[in-house]
């Protein structure tokens, strides 16, 4: 294997596939790139056995076709290194990966290309294509729902749903859950929803790859995994194989309370008031009144913080209480000038959607305070 590439060229492929690449592994080969170089291009893949990258660069001065596999992240820190539009020239030679550019050298240690593991993907059994731009909207509308480490495995990833005229993102931790849709046109018919639950994992990773506004992104899905295809890029990942909650029967119904106000100053006021709300709980209170909400915070040094903003309301009065990391959350991927808040009584979730657009919305659960 011998070629020569421009350090740009190697370089954003590199850092995508490194970033599937587990820090922790438990066989040395995982921390490693496969490198092949065959029919005039070169491919980089990276797994964790869980998520697999494919990306692709076409290169014009290939000296010898190969593969071979090299530490991801020592790689990606040396083309880093190197000044803008560098010449990078890679050559393998007895088990050794010489890398040459301007008046510096690299000789990286390799482990065999029959030795790295591929993800399983198993039959297809459906396939359809989305905007890049629509897909990349509803991942950033609700993957900040996401659970961590719950031990509901399930909530710690995102559930992605498809029927003939939409396709739906849905994330819960259990305290509040983002749903965003945005339309589809199959050539199949889905005789019923198909619903498959993607690692968090996975969503980080696929999201980086969805930078082209008007491309097209090719979706396989199959019983156990899911491929998404770009023109650089081939994604492979796992599905979480479990039961996600059924989230139509959260979404809050009959909400008898109104509250539109501008986003922007709703925010600002939240972020002061957040100031001295209980650090470990995030508590604030927000009493409602006819046009006008007052929002309120205190914690356990008996300091008290008081904002109150104009909004359009005509109802009765209600006090009620919310982690306010939440409600930041959802203002923060909400675009509109205004939004809208649905609300009952103390005890029920508030629904929060964008003014005049409902394909998106977020219910957050209410705190005792």
């Amino acid at each position: 294997m011998h070629f020569t590439i421009q350090r740009e060229q190697l370089l954003t492929p590199l850092q995508l596939v490194t970033g599937v690449v587990e820090r922790r592994h438990t066989l040395p080969i995982l921390s490693n790139v496969l490198l092949t170089v065959d029919n005039g291009q070169l491919s980089l893949l990276g797994t964790d056995l869980e998520v697999e990258l494919i990306g692709r660069v076409a290169l014009e001065n290939i000296q010898a076709t190969g593969e071979i596999t090299v530490p991801a992240r020592k790689l990606m820190d040396i083309c880093r290194s190197l000044p803008n539009e560098t010449i990078i020239d890679i050559k393998l030679d007895e088990q050794k990966l010489l890398i040459k550019a301007g008046r510096s050298r690299f000789t990286l240690s390799t482990l065999p290309a029959n030795d790295f593991p591929t993800v399983e993907d198993g039959p297809a059994s459906l396939k359809f294509e989305v905007e890049q731009s629509k897909l990349r909207r509803i991942i950033e509308h609700t993957s900040f729902a996401m659970a961590q480490q719950d031990v509901r495995y399930y909530l710690n990833g995102m559930l992605l749903e498809l029927t003939n005229n939409y396709l739906r993102t849905v994330t819960t931790d259990g305290h509040r859950m983002a749903v965003c849709s945005v339309p589809l046109e199959l050539n199949a018919i889905v005789a019923e929803k198909q619903q498959v639950i993607l690692p968090r994992k996975a969503i980080l990773e696929l999201v980086k790859l969805l930078t082209d506004q008007e491309a097209k992104l090719s979706i396989v899905l199959g019983e156990h995994h899911i491929r998404a295809t770009t023109g650089d890029f081939t994604f492979t990942s796992k599905l979480i194989d479990g039961k996600f909650p059924d989230y139509e029967r959260v979404l809050p119904k009959g909400s008898n309370k109104l509250v539109i106000a501008n986003r922007q100053a709703l925010k600002e006021s939240f972020t002061r008031t957040a100031i001295l709300s209980n650090e470990k709980y995030r508590g604030i209170r927000l009493n409602l009144e006819n046009n006008l909400l007052k929002i309120q915070a205190n914690n356990p040094e008996q300091e008290e913080a008081e904002e109150e903003i104009t909004v359009e309301y005509q109802g009765s009065s209600l006090e009620i209480g919310f982690n306010v990391s939440y409600l930041l959350d959802v203002l923060n991927v909400i675009s509109t000038e205004k939004v809208r808040l649905f609300l009952s009584d103390a005890n029920s979730s508030a629904l929060i959607q964008e003014e005049n657009n409902d394909d998106a919305s977020y219910v957050v659960m209410p705190m005792r305070l």
